[in-house]
Order: structure tokens, then C-alpha cells, then sequence
């Protein structure tokens, strides 16, 4: 999972586009993209094109409102079918907990339905841990203008700012055994340049993935998160020497010393690395 496309709830016409797109996810929201008054409408929206659309629905995601709205839309979007669901402004490993047990009761049978909590305060950062390892949550993703907003942090471009958040949702996601997370939205959309350089210094922190909010940033995005021929056939040659030497002495193509940590990343970017 590459890049993670939002689309707004209430654009029904965006919604086959978006699919048919390169995007690896599209994430339908009927959170911050859709205004107040149209929130009825867009559940209703996302909730009849998923019933048309499963099981291809499988690439979808559904970002939902906190609280007793975010019931409500969970209630219309789970029964037609969702790979996972999107918790805005999630807080505790209980809150994921009551939702699960909600799903149990609406979720098709043959599909259960994965939580991906969106982490958008102090609290819910300090928690990511406990949250990261409750049950059926499949990536853990952060919001970083709540998030900043409360603790009165500025970011600047290079994001320095935010290097130790980053890090600790990267860490918590490692130590509960869940998958990478996605990293946060680039509301420049327009700076594609930009996109590039701050997408490279995110994969560098651990994230293998990127939130989008434009089309225009999703080609970028799946390029800085797809291996290069180069860097896939460093990977197979260095595994093939180590499973060669039998436990013995290996070296990569720069002579340094290569142990199993190394290896196991090389095999995982094998394994990831898309067809």
C-alpha cells in the first residue's frame, strides 16, 4: 500500500474515477471533506455505491465522523461491504474496542471489516501503543493539523518539527507487530516537488505509504514507495549470498558486513515489492 487517496463523501460522480485510478487505496470521507450539511447525504452516497460496488470494493476505505455520527456512518457503510474503516479523532484502545464490537454486528460475514485509527491529539499519540494493538486495527495513521494545533506547533517545510511524532507512530505501529503506517497528507498539492522530497524523508523515518488528497500527488507517491530495479536486485543478491554462506561471514556489494537484520529487511522489501 503505496498511496492512500481521500475523496469527498459528498462527490459520488469522483468515486469510479478514483477506483479506476492508480491510487492503491481510495479512502471515500465523510469527515473533514464534507461540510456539515451534507453529511446525511454523503453516507448515504458512499453507503449505495459500495453496495453496487463490492466485492470490488476491496481497494476502499471509509474515513468516518467521531462520536455518535461516526456510528451512525458506521452502521450505513459496514453492512455494504469495506475493507477498513477510518476512525477520525480515535483516543483509546477502548474506544477501538467498542467499535469492533459494533462491526461484529453489522459486518458481512465472509468480510470482516479492519480499523485504521486516526491519531489527532496528545492523548491518542501517548496511547498509540495500546491502540496500535487492539483488535482489527490494520495501520495506524496520524493527523497532524489537530494534532499541531493543540500542542502550538509550527512546521516548517523540511518538518523537523515533527520528526519525533513521526518516529513514535512508526514505533508503536513496529512494537505491536501491525504494518507501517501511511504518512500524513502534503495539502500542497501543487508543489509536486515538494511532495517528492518530503515523501523520500518520510520513507526514510519507517513509513511505507502516503495519504493524498489530489490525484496529481498519487504518481508521485507510488514512485518514492516502489523499489528501483537497482535497489530489488541489491535485495535478491544480498540474500542469495547470505543463504549461500550457511551462517558464514557475509558481505554486501561495499564489503561491509551484512547480519541478519539486514536480510530480513531485504527479504521484506521482496516480499512488498509490488508485481
Amino acid at each position: 500500500m503505496r498511496s492512500v487517496l481521500y475523496v469527498p463523501g459528498n462527490r459520488p460522480e469522483l468515486f469510479d474515477k478514483a477506483v479506476s485510478g492508480p491510487a492503491d487505496v481510495v479512502l471515500l470521507d465523510l469527515e473533514d471533506a464534507v461540510p456539515v450539511r451534507d453529511k446525511d447525504g454523503a453516507r448515504a452516497e458512499v453507503a449505495a455505491w459500495l453496495r453496487a460496488a463490492a466485492p470490488s470494493a476491496r481497494r476502499v476505505w471509509v474515513r468516518v465522523n467521531p462520536g455518535e455520527q461516526g456510528i451512525e456512518d458506521i452502521r450505513a457503510v459496514a453492512p455494504a461491504g469495506v475493507e477498513s474503516i477510518c476512525l477520525a479523532k480515535a483516543e483509546s484502545a477502548q474506544q477501538i474496542r467498542a467499535v469492533g464490537e459494533l462491526l461484529a454486528a453489522v459486518e458481512p460475514a465472509t468480510r470482516p471489516i479492519r480499523l485504521c485509527p486516526l491519531l489527532e491529539s496528545a492523548a491518542a499519540v501517548c496511547a498509540a501503543r495500546e491502540i496500535a494493538a487492539a483488535p482489527r486495527v490494520l495501520h495506524l495513521m496520524v493527523g497532524e493539523a489537530d494534532l499541531c494545533a493543540e500542542l502550538g506547533i509550527t512546521p516548517g517545510r523540511d518538518g523537523y518539527e515533527m520528526v519525533a511524532l513521526r518516529t513514535g507512530i512508526v514505533l508503536a505501529s513496529a512494537a505491536a507487530g501491525i504494518a507501517p503506517p501511511p504518512a500524513p497528507t502534503s495539502t500542497d498539492f501543487r508543489d509536486l516537488d515538494g511532495l517528492r522530497a518530503s515523501t523520500e524523508a518520510l520513507r526514510r523515518l519507517g513509513f511505507r505509504g502516503r495519504t493524498c488528497i489530489h490525484p496529481a500527488q498519487v504518481p508521485v507517491v507510488n514512485e518514492v514507495f516502489t523499489p528501483g530495479p537497482a535497489e530489488l536486485d541489491a535485495a535478491r543478491g544480498l540474500v542469495r549470498r547470505f543463504e549461500a554462506a550457511a551462517g558464514g561471514i557475509v558481505l554486501d556489494d561495499a564489503g561491509r558486513m551484512v547480519d541478519r537484520a539486514v536480510v530480513r529487511r531485504a527479504r521484506a522489501q521482496l516480499d512488498n515489492a509490488p508485481e
